[in-house]
């Protein structure tokens, strides 16, 4: 559990005060998970102060854990670290350890481009460019929000604490999405493996399955995927071209679009069919038999 100490002395984790930003509130719920009981002491400076050896400092200092100074660590891809992205790289791997994953590099590496590289760039002044009529929130700018508002009677130091104990939960999920995805692309890539020159793949339950297709050679003929639906009967999907182009390589037909029911089975002449998106990019099926019925007409 994480506690705000109110002296240096007190503290074993050591960040800024102030404006809070995802970077190290992240960081600190991670650092709980991976340590345990952090007494956090939030400082605007940290100059000319002598700490012992197990106190963490980041986000402030121009230390290990600091990314303020000029030759500060970059990423490859040429983003410079954040303090959450200095610590989730200097003890991510020891921590999956501790929580028996698997596929310890894999799930590290996913996590590290699925969320934690972003929340370095965004820190860091590099905004992702986004195109839509609407107003979209990032990860950062959420975190944000738990800053004290104007004209609030709301304390920075219980707002700090609301903020960590989320950022927690989400970083929990996160790690639990990333083994689930891990694994999924072990399990899809094995079924590519067996099916290279087939155009669908049937699977015999959910497995997140579209990035592994995506990039596999052994996915570059897959039309659709088929699987039991959660909703009862099965679900067909089509497959998009790439991961930023989303059309379907090949779309149910049209005159399918929006219909359900005996009037999709009329136009389709398969029984069995329940429901066809507008988007025509996704069918649901009471059988197994439709199911072969739909692809054998499409992946002819």
């Amino acid at each position: 559990m994480v506690k705000i100490v109110d002296s240096i002395e007190k503290a074993n984790a050591v960040t800024h005060c102030g404006t809070m930003h995802a970077d190290e509130i992240f960081a600190t719920a991670f650092l709980d998970l991976y340590l345990g009981d952090r007494l956090v002491y939030r400082t605007n400076n940290v100059d000319n102060v002598k700490l012992n050896d197990d106190v963490l400092v980041y986000d402030i200092g121009r230390g290990k854990f600091d990314h303020h100074q000029v030759d500060a660590l970059k990423r490859e891809d040429g983003i410079t670290y954040c303090s959450f992205g200095l610590l989730w790289k200097e003890f991510g791997k020891k921590f999956l350890k501790q929580q028996d994953i698997y596929y310890v590099d894999e799930v590290f590496n996913f996590i590290d481009r699925d969320f934690v590289e972003a929340i370095d760039a965004d820190d860091n002044g590099s905004f992702p460019k986004i195109e839509a009529i609407y107003k979209v929130k990032t990860v950062s700018s959420l975190f944000k929000l738990f800053n004290p508002s104007f004209d609030s009677c709301q304390d920075e130091s219980t707002q700090f604490l609301r903020a960590v104990n989320v950022a927690k939960i989400i970083l929990e999920e996160e790690i639990t999405y990333a083994n689930g995805r891990v694994l999924a692309d072990k399990k899809v890539s094995e079924i590519l493996e067996n099916c290279a020159d087939d155009k669908f793949i049937l699977l015999d339950n959910f497995i997140p399955y579209e990035d592994t297709i995506l990039n596999s050679p052994n996915g570059e003929n897959i039309l659709f995927v088929a699987f039991p639906s959660n909703r009862g009967g099965y679900a067909i999907k089509t497959v998009p071209k790439s991961n930023e182009d989303h059309t379907a390589r090949v779309s149910f037909p049209e005159e399918w679009g929006g219909l359900v029911g005996e009037e999709l089975e009329k136009v389709s002449g398969i029984k069995g069919l329940k429901f066809c998106h507008t988007g025509r990019f996704i069918v649901s099926c009471n059988n197994l038999d439709a199911v072969y019925k739909v692809l054998d007409k499409l992946c002819q």
